[in-house]
């Protein structure tokens, strides 16, 4: 290629020059260097370190700092999003950190979160197990008064006085460990007499649970079971399930292994029950009194969690920005070439040429900023091969040419494809939409986000509403197309309505009222502008529509299809490629207008004179008879010249 100063000049339908470059940067000026250039956006480096592996490069241990600083933020991110916090409406606090000190900041955020996320969990899980065990002391007692023949009205008065007073302690009780704690340590069992295990189960287990019971105590145990008033908290998977409180009557040390076993086996919590009703009074008021102690706890830690979250959240934003922008600086850095006797980073790429101006800039003001004594050697370079393509586009046109990109990229300097889908795109989304009713609804949303483009441009959005603040001007163009194929079809909301004067048809009886099944007569000139109003209703309506807006899309799809072949023709003129107009052009223009291009034309000369000839013949006829068409002789002519003769020139330059 040639030096990009002697290129030809381009046109605005085509891409920019671009030229080769290279920078010569001292190392203590690259990454600031790399950091502006990447905010110009006007510079594509090329990777000289493509025989190296992620790990064998230069700057290996700043990316894998990034990544472990973006793994913090997505956790930050995750925990903002359990809490349930929303985004804060402040502006977030601005301060400014370089890239280890916000290290530093986030592990910090990030220990501290940890530990409160264990204390949390260990002071639920204590929660969960007492409000279990309040669940068996609640449910369990009335099997015990029963099994030692005892009223359950005298022996279990439990009542809510009982259980609300917290005025219950005395001097004997002061001196002495609390119950919940003496029931909760291990200590010796009784080796002898009817014993029981009391605790929960969730209640899709327990009929299994039950059989097991019975099998491995072979039937000598009695098994007394009653549902919970609500779903609790399981302590282990900390999901909202039924269970049922159970008591096992047993007897023997062999039969109480097996069925804590049994319990473990199937997650059931086995909790201790005192036989004593005033053992059990106590119990319950140590279990009441430890889950309001709990409840007070979690809650302060709760708002505490939260408080550290929202603190995050206001500056997720910026922390989230300048990590990628970092990680996207040593990612590029790491493309470049190391010279470590003379201590500076060689990189290569390219640039548009009237970028040139713009990238000094650049490069001075980081060799400014950074207090280099060497300043960054920018020069040209002379290559063979073939430049990327660039388009210079704007906040009205960059969308339009995303749509185009999305489908393939123009090779370098060839015509931009974008320029005419500004009009072609809009236009043939509205021949389909065709409604200027719901077309100044899309016209109002579109309206919308352009008077709000400076507001919404600095927020950060959803994917859907990025999408759409993206394609605002494309919504524009098609709402105001939409607007005037509305008009031709003339339905507001597919209503019709006399808009440009009346209609030229009326009932053929001048009494009748039902243009469905009485028929209309002309009289009166046609109607101005569009559809007339009276084809909706009448007999004739559908095949008369149907007709009209196909052969119409007939019309724009042969001439869009037009439009690509001679696209491809000025293409192939711009780089003189007579192979390309040759055999490429010239058959595809015969083959596409010898059918679809001569049923376009009888449409046409079908509308001017009012003929009724079938077309549907005259297009089964040509393919019936395919050695009559002319179209028959460009398929080979397309198909078979030009591979072989750039196989022919290939080897030619091989040898």
């Amino acid at each position: 290629m040639e030096r990009f100063d002697n290129l030809p000049e381009m046109d605005l339908m085509r891409s920019e020059k671009m030229g080769s470059v290279q920078l010569i940067m001292p190392v203590e000026s690259a990454q600031r260097a790399v950091l502006y250039l990447g905010d110009l956006g006007l510079l594509q480096f090329q990777d000289l370190n493509a025989d190296k592996s992620p790990f064998q490069r230069t700057f290996v241990n700043q990316v894998k700092r990034c990544g472990e600083m973006s793994r913090k933020l997505r956790f930050f991110k995750d925990q903002i999003h359990k809490a349930g916090l929303m985004s804060s409406a402040r502006p977030p606090l601005q301060l400014d950190l370089d890239l280890q000190e916000l290290e530093v900041l986030l592990a910090e955020h990030e220990h501290e979160l940890i530990e409160m996320n264990n204390n949390s969990e260990k002071l639920r899980q204590t929660y969960n197990e007492m409000l279990e065990l309040k669940m068996v002391l609640q449910k369990a007692v009335g099997f015990l008064v029963s099994s030692n023949g005892h009223s359950a009205a005298e022996e279990t008065e439990l009542d809510d006085r009982v259980y609300s007073n917290g005025d219950y302690a005395d001097s004997d009780y002061a001196d002495t460990a609390s119950l919940l704690e003496q029931e909760m340590r291990p200590g010796p069992s009784n080796q002898s007499g009817l014993r029981f295990i009391s605790g929960i189960i969730s209640k899709a287990k327990v009929l299994n649970f039950e059989r097991m019971l019975f099998r491995a105590t072979r039937g000598n145990m009695l098994f007394n079971q009653a549902p919970t008033d609500e779903q609790i908290v399981d302590p282990v998977s900390t999901e909202m399930v039924e269970k049922i409180v159970f008591v096992v009557f047993f007897s023997g040390e062999q039969a109480r292994t097996k069925i804590l076993k049994i319990c473990e086996a199937f997650g059931a919590n086995s909790y201790p029950v005192p036989e004593d009703t005033t053992k059990q009074r106590q119990l319950m008021r140590e279990v009441l009194s430890r889950l309001s102690e709990l409840e007070v706890t979690l809650d302060a830690g709760i708002r505490h969690r939260n408080n550290a979250l929202s603190s995050i959240e206001s500056q997720l934003p910026k922390w989230t920005n300048m990590v990628r922008r970092e990680k996207a600086v040593y990612d590029t850095l790491n493309m470049l070439n190391f010279d470590v006797t003379k201590k500076c980073l060689v990189g290569e790429g390219w640039c548009p040429i009237f970028a040139k101006p713009q990238i000094q800039e650049a490069l001075q003001r980081a060799t400014f900023d950074s207090n280099s004594q060497v300043g960054i050697i920018f020069h040209a370079m002379d290559v063979v091969e073939s430049p990327p393509t660039h388009f210079r586009t704007n906040r009205f046109t960059s969308a339009f040419q995303e749509i185009v990109d999305a489908y393939g990229v123009a090779i370098y300097q060839e015509a931009n494809p974008a320029v005419y889908a500004i009009v072609t795109f809009p236009f043939l989304f509205a021949v389909m939409f065709g409604d200027w009713g719901h077309g100044i609804c899309l016209l109002m949303g579109a309206l919308f986000l352009i008077a709000r483009e400076s507001k919404l441009g600095s927020q950060k959005l959803g994917s859907f509403m990025e999408m759409l603040f993206g394609g605002r001007y494309v919504l524009l163009l098609m709402s105001l197309f939409s607007i005037y194929c509305g008009l031709i079809y003339n339905e507001f909301f597919s209503v019709p309505f006399h808009i440009f004067g009346l209609s030229a048809y009326k009932c053929r009886d001048t009494t009748c009222s039902d243009a469905t099944s009485i028929g209309l007569v002309k009289v009166r000139d046609a109607y101005p502008f569009g559809v007339d109003p009276s084809w909706r209703g009448s007999r004739s309506e559908l095949p008369f529509l149907n007709s009209l807006k196909m052969k119409m899309s007939i019309l724009l799809g042969v001439t869009q299809m037009n439009l690509g072949i001679i696209l491809g023709y000025f293409n192939a003129r711009f780089f003189r490629s007579s192979l390309d107009i040759w055999y490429q052009f010239v058959p595809q223009m015969i083959f596409l207008n010898s059918l679809f291009g001569y049923l376009s034309l009888l449409i046409i000369i079908k509308w001017c004179t009012g003929s009724q000839a079938d077309l549907y013949h005259v297009m089964i006829y040509m393919f019936l008879s395919p050695f009559e068409d002319l179209a028959l002789v460009a398929v080979p002519w397309m198909l078979f010249p030009k591979p072989f003769i750039l196989k022919k020139h290939h080897s030619e330059d091989t040898v």
